[in-house]
């Protein structure tokens, strides 16, 4: 290497060493040490180790870059300004200011060059995996000899905190397993939390731990030597079946005469006088702020641009591919523009009243089996519960590290890496994920579901077993505030459908849904099939809430529910139309869809002169009254349930005929 090239390359790394500690000091607000210690580490990768094109963020081969330590954001801004995304100086300066493209932590959708919205720690860590196994099962399906259309790459760096999160050990649990040889994860090794030394809390073998997973593991004592860190990189490239983690030890905020190598340097800005003696130490002018020289910013926008015929020749590959293939070709364009294929509807299943009584699980399994020849797309599984959920695509293998084709993922009983790593499967165009446990374990999943509706992504989260009705199992497994806490998630769609029907459309809808997840919640218990001959059709799902059996004449009374309820106040109406009171049935499988419907439809539902009103959900009464009006009532669940069985349950609950009869009674008195 000449001497021109390491005094640029060194100015390179300081230059974006300075950019986040001014960047973080003008906000006066976030994390920069991190970047100050990693900035070398970023130059190896954005200049030596991966593929992308900086004025195509979304190439399908691009190598994928991940930063699990989202706090380090400046670190990733300040590459992706200098390599020439479409992030100005402007936005650098703009950093955690309103309608700012560069946020607290990377936000995917807001700024380019962003895959995935990471901040909680260990989350970027699992969502990797999904990407891996989206990378993974691409190439399986649509690479044939000569085209080797998928072949990127994911990398990620990590820190202290996202190796202390749980999390983190799921997911890296089931990367050793399936040995995905395409995760390069670089471990900013620096023993310091906002706390302190890390010594105070987490002193283990992280290396040990690794290789205990399976994992290729390299351990590299200064991240300074970026010609080392370039090495290690292509060692990991080089392993095709073990997953690679670089441990790196760095010191935090290098460059801070009073800061470095302390907590101090974290979580907040260094000051203004710390700032101008790191200027010092690097050789720039203390009174300048935001100093990037025409030099450096060639340097690095030719580094950049490096790609732009790597994706030329990627795209002459794909059209020959498309001559060759077509069908595949084909397959693949419409299926990473978010498109579905002709007539995928016309096999859903319709359940006839007749039918014996079935679970919505069930049907929710029977639903899902039937599209899956249509959708190659659709891919998933459950938290070792697939027998339970119903999950299992009976037709498909399993994807293994021998078969990377298979539709079916056995996550074990880990549902937090589940829910990350359906992220970032539906991060990879061209993937529908859907994954599956019971509707108590939600809780174990809050973190990836609530990013996923921040990014308007759309995995499909399965749970079952949905309320005192699963029984014996008791307290512990029998969900009641789970309902009204994922409702309380912005841009969710819960849908508990009342039957098979119901259930059958719900998966409809959750397929077709586009930005922001879908919840869809199944009974245990078999239920009665509603006859849509006689009473409202089960497609009105999509609606979120439609009369179900009308009154005899105008409704002196309105009764709504959601899932297996349903079936208790069509009982309820039936009693008591035969006492002379018209009474409506509303079923109301989904809140969020019944809120995006004009008013004239909502009215229609619930007009706003029959304010009698009466919800019935086995589940937490909260934001009910907003259907149910200060006229209304609902019968819910204010305890947690009791380990019996099911029928003794709804009895010592209330969850009657007589009771809801009740109910509406008093309400008209």
């Amino acid at each position: 290497m000449s001497s021109n090239t390491q005094d640029i390359e060194t100015l390179g790394i300081n230059t974006a060493r300075i950019l986040a500690a001014d960047a973080v000091q003008k906000a006066n607000s976030g994390h920069p040490g991190t970047p100050m210690a990693l900035a070398p580490m970023a130059h190896v990768l954005w200049t030596k180790a991966m593929t992308y094109n900086a004025k195509n963020p979304d190439w399908a081969n691009r190598d994928r870059f991940i930063l699990s330590a989202g706090h380090a954001c400046m670190l990733q801004y300040a590459y992706l300004y200098l390599t020439g995304y479409d992030l100005s100086l402007d936005d650098i300066k703009n950093f955690r200011q309103m309608n700012s493209k560069t946020a607290g932590h990377p936000e995917y959708g807001l700024c380019p060059g962003i895959e995935v919205t990471t901040g909680p720690l260990g989350q970027g860590f699992a969502n990797a995996i999904g990407f891996a196994i989206g990378q993974k099962h691409l190439a399986a399906r649509y690479n044939k000899p000569g085209f080797s259309l998928f072949d990127y790459k994911i990398y990620v760096i990590c820190s202290d905190g996202d190796m202390m999160e749980g999390v983190t050990s799921e997911a890296a649990s089931i990367a050793g397993h399936l040995e995905l040889g395409n995760l390069i994860f670089l471990y900013d090794n620096n023993h310091i939390s906002i706390e302190g030394s890390t010594d105070i809390a987490f002193n283990e073998d992280v290396s040990a731990r690794f290789r205990a997973y399976g994992w290729q593991v390299q351990d590299l004592p200064d991240v300074n030597d970026t010609h080392a860190l370039e090495l290690a990189i292509v060692n990991a490239k080089s392993e095709s079946q073990k997953p690679s983690l670089i441990n790196v030890r760095s010191l935090i905020a290098y460059g801070s005469p009073n800061k470095s190598g302390t907590a101090g340097s974290h979580g907040s800005p260094l000051g203004p006088d710390e700032i101008k003696l790191v200027k010092e130490f690097f050789g720039f002018d203390p009174d300048k702020s935001f100093e990037v020289s025409d030099e450096v910013l060639d340097y690095y926008h030719k580094a950049g641009s490096k790609g732009a015929a790597k994706e030329e020749k990627w795209n002459k590959l794909f059209a020959d591919y498309k001559a060759k293939y077509p069908e595949l070709a084909a397959e693949y364009e419409l299926l990473s523009s978010g498109g579905l294929p002709e007539g995928w509807k016309d096999s859903l299943p319709v359940f006839k009243p007749t039918d014996p009584k079935v679970a919505t699980r069930v049907a929710s399994g029977k639903a899902l089996n039937a599209i899956a020849a249509k959708l190659p797309n659709l891919i998933g599984g459950a938290a070792d519960l697939a027998p339970s959920t119903e999950t299992n695509l009976k037709e498909y293998d399993s994807f293994t590290s021998e078969n990377r084709a298979g539709r079916n993922f056995h996550f074990g009983i880990r549902e937090h890496a589940m829910g990350s790593a359906m992220n970032g499967m539906a991060l990879t165009k061209g993937v529908i994920p859907f994954g599956a446990t019971f509707l108590m374990f939600s809780e174990y999943m809050r973190p990836p579901i609530r990013l996923a509706a921040i990014m308007k992504i759309s995995p499909i989260f399965v749970y079952t077993h949905d309320s005192i009705g699963l029984g014996e199992d008791g307290t512990t497994h029998q969900p009641v505030e789970q309902l009204a806490s994922l409702r309380s998630i912005p841009n969710i769609t819960v849908i508990r459908p009342a039957d098979a029907n119901e259930s059958v459309h719900a998966w409809r809808v959750a397929v077709e849904h586009k930005g922001g997840p879908v919840v869809l919640v199944f009974t245990r218990q078999g239920l009665p099939i509603l006859d849509q001959d006689k009473y409202g059709k089960a497609e009105n799902v999509e609606k979120g809430a439609y009369i179900l059996s009308e009154g005899s004449k105008g409704p002196d009374l309105i009764l709504m529910a959601t899932g297996s309820e349903v079936q208790l106040i069509m009982q309820a109406q039936e009693k008591l139309e035969a006492e002379g009171i018209s009474t409506r049935v509303v079923s109301m499988p989904s809140w969020e869809l019944f809120e995006k419907q004009d008013a004239a439809y909502k009215e229609k539902v619930f007009p706003k002169a029959n304010r009698k009103r009466l919800a019935v959900e086995m589940a937490s009464p909260m934001g009910w009254h907003k259907y149910t009006t200060d006229e209304g009532d609902m019968l819910g669940m204010t305890t947690f349930g009791e380990s019996a069985p099911a029928e003794e349950l709804y009895k010592h609950f209330g969850f009657t005929v007589e009771n809801v009869v009740a109910k509406a009674k008093a309400l008209l008195k």
